[in-house]
């Protein structure tokens, strides 16, 4: 079976190894391919297998590959791929789930240990000689936050929610959950189900952990802002579009709200005139939250099992069935 990877330094970019999916099947590795029909046709050719990780697969390209019958998405989300186009042709597509459950979790309370000390802007001030020519032994130039006792709003009870309750109530924090299911199990005195609107009035800390769904996109918007605390801070590190990122910019420098971080936005790489660029008090960094190596080398490890399963007719991880 033929086999090519569309943008292998996604996952890869050299301090992983292929050569356990070489040791399957023959592979071509693209550590990059231009997201246009003409450039993915030519990548996959008369492929019958292909990995991609952010290289869109829709009905109008998968139609020109009649060999293909493998596609393997080495992330969560599959959305760049047009399931029912595949399972139209008969074409498998599979994921890879939870391999970045802890790193993500981990980043977020990065996100908000920063939004509570601005650990960076603190280690510039010093570098540029505040501090040796500071009055007292020590300065600020910002509030410094205390977690303890603070409660965060977990909207989404996933894995990776889960996952970041945990580590809230580790600092001492209350935790208050939106989710489409209640699990009374997980309920605590320090973790709560609550409705949307309880959450937004009552966390000093928001965070985002649910799918982009037609019922979540867009979810952060100027009504739900309004409900929120002019002190809070709202932390995205699962999809974009979850945000209506003019009415968070809006929020933001409109002191509604006290500051934002965010490791994903609507479009990928960020685009110049993305609003939240020039928002008050808003961390943004570059969808890194999923990345370190040991998550890397979780997904490779999925990916590659993936592909052994299909080849031994002994599917998982199947996201079009």
């Amino acid at each position: 079976m033929k086999l090519v990877v569309l943008d292998g330094y996604t996952l890869n970019p050299g301090d992983l190894s292929w050569d356990a999916l070489k040791a399957l099947t023959t592979v071509t590795i693209n550590d990059r391919t231009a997201i246009n029909n003409a450039a993915i046709l030519e990548a996959v050719g008369d492929a019958e297998a292909v990995i991609t990780n952010k290289v869109p697969l829709q009905k109008a390209v998968l139609e020109q590959l009649p060999n293909l019958k493998y596609i393997g998405v080495s992330a969560t989300g599959f959305n760049i791929i047009d399931i029912e186009a595949a399972k139209h042709q008969d074409i498998v597509v599979t994921n890879v789930p939870a391999y970045s459950t802890k790193s993500v979790a981990q980043f977020t309370m990065a996100l908000i240990l920063e939004l509570c000390h601005h650990v960076g802007a603190h280690s510039t001030a010093v570098h540029s000689g505040q501090w040796e020519n500071a009055k007292d032994f020590s300065f600020w130039n910002s509030p410094l936050i205390e977690l303890e006792g603070k409660t965060i709003g977990i909207v989404g009870f996933g894995q990776i929610g889960k996952a970041t309750a945990a580590l809230a109530q580790a600092f001492g924090m209350q935790v208050l959950v939106h989710n489409r299911t209640v699990y009374p199990d997980y309920e605590t005195d320090t973790l709560t189900f609550v409705d949307l609107d309880t959450l937004l009035s009552e966390a000093d800390f928001l965070s985002l952990h649910c799918p982009m769904t037609e019922d979540t996109a867009g979810i952060i918007n100027t009504a739900s802002l309004a409900k929120m605390k002019s002190g809070a801070f709202l932390i995205n590190t699962s999809r974009g579009g979850l945000v209506v990122e003019a009415d968070l910019a809006e929020a933001l420098n409109s002191d509604n709200i006290a500051g934002a971080a965010v490791d994903v936005v609507s479009e990928e790489p960020i685009a110049s005139n993305n609003p939240l660029l020039g928002a008050k008090n808003c961390i943004i960094t570059p969808h890194i939250a999923w990345a370190p190596l040991e998550a890397r080398r979780r997904c490779m490890d999925i990916v590659v099992a993936n592909v052994k399963a299909f080849l031994n007719d002994a599917l998982v991880n199947v996201v079009s069935e």
